[in-house]
C-alpha cells in the first residue's frame, strides 16, 4: 500500500512539474512574440536645441555649452527609445547649426529647419531637450513646458514631469505653458524639457555625468510611456 501511495504521488510530482515547464515556456514565448512584434511603431522627434554659433548657456565652472549637453542627452533618450522599439528621429546629430550658412537671420532658418524635419516625420511625439540658466546660483531642477492651448501637449508635459518629479532629485512637479517655437509648430503632442540649470554649480557637474543622463532619459521616456498608455 506504501508503495502505491508513493507511486502516486511520485507521478504527480512529474505531472506538476510538466505543468510548470510548459507554462512558463508558454509565458516566456508569449512574451517574447509581443515584444518582437509590436501592434505599431510610434515615432519620436528628440530635438537637441541650439548648435552651431547658438552655443546656448554656458557652465560657469567647465565652460561647457548647453548645445553639447543637448545633443548629449538627444542621444541618450535616442538609446533608450529604440531599445523599447520607438523610432526616433533627431532634429541634429553634431554640433553644427540647422541654419543656412547665407541666411540673413540665422535664427529663423534654423527654427525652419526644425519644422521642417518635425512636420517631415510625422511624429507621434516631439521632445525638445534644453539646458537653463538664472541669475541665482541656487535655481536647480528640471522644468517640463507644453504649448499654450494644447490639450495634448499638456496631459504629455504633466505626466513627464510628474515623472522626473518622483524619480529626479529637484525635478518640478507642475508642467508650465511655454511660448517656445518648436512646441507651436506641430499640432502633436510635444515638450520642451529644461533638464536643469548650468548656472548651479552642483548642477552644472551633474548634468555631465553619463548615469545621470541615462537614468534622467529614462524617467522622461517613462513619463510618455505613461502618457501614451493613458491616451
Amino acid at each position: 500500500m506504501k508503495i502505491v501511495c508513493f507511486k502516486k504521488k511520485f507521478l504527480l510530482c512529474c505531472l506538476l512539474i510538466v505543468v510548470l515547464i510548459s507554462v512558463s515556456v508558454g509565458v516566456f514565448f508569449g512574451v517574447k512574440e509581443a515584444n518582437s512584434q509590436p501592434s505599431q511603431t510610434k515615432v519620436i522627434v528628440i530635438d537637441a536645441g541650439h548648435g552651431g554659433i547658438d552655443g546656448g548657456a554656458t557652465g560657469k565652472q567647465t565652460g561647457i555649452y548647453e548645445s553639447e549637453l543637448n545633443l548629449q542627452y538627444a542621444f541618450a533618450l535616442q538609446k533608450i527609445c529604440q531599445e523599447f522599439g520607438y523610432k526616433t528621429i533627431l532634429t541634429r546629430t553634431d554640433m553644427n547649426g540647422l541654419y543656412s550658412p547665407i541666411a540673413s537671420s540665422k535664427k529663423k532658418s534654423e527654427m525652419q529647419r526644425r519644422k521642417e524635419i518635425i512636420q517631415n516625420a510625422n511624429p507621434d511625439f516631439v521632445v525638445s531637450l534644453h539646458m537653463n540658466s538664472f541669475g541665482s546660483a541656487s535655481a536647480r531642477g528640471a522644468h517640463v513646458f507644453y504649448a499654450q492651448d494644447s490639450v495634448s501637449g499638456e496631459a504629455m508635459a504633466t505626466s513627464v514631469a510628474e515623472m522626473l518629479f518622483e524619480n529626479v532629485d529637484y525635478a518640478h512637479k507642475e508642467a508650465k505653458v511655454g511660448d517656445y517655437f518648436v512646441l507651436n509648430c506641430t499640432n502633436v503632442p510635444s515638450v520642451l524639457v529644461e533638464c536643469g540649470f548650468l548656472s548651479n554649480p552642483e548642477e552644472e557637474l551633474l548634468l555631465q555625468d553619463k548615469q545621470y543622463q541615462s537614468k534622467f532619459c529614462y524617467h522622461l521616456f517613462c513619463g510618455i510611456l505613461m502618457f501614451q498608455k493613458m491616451n
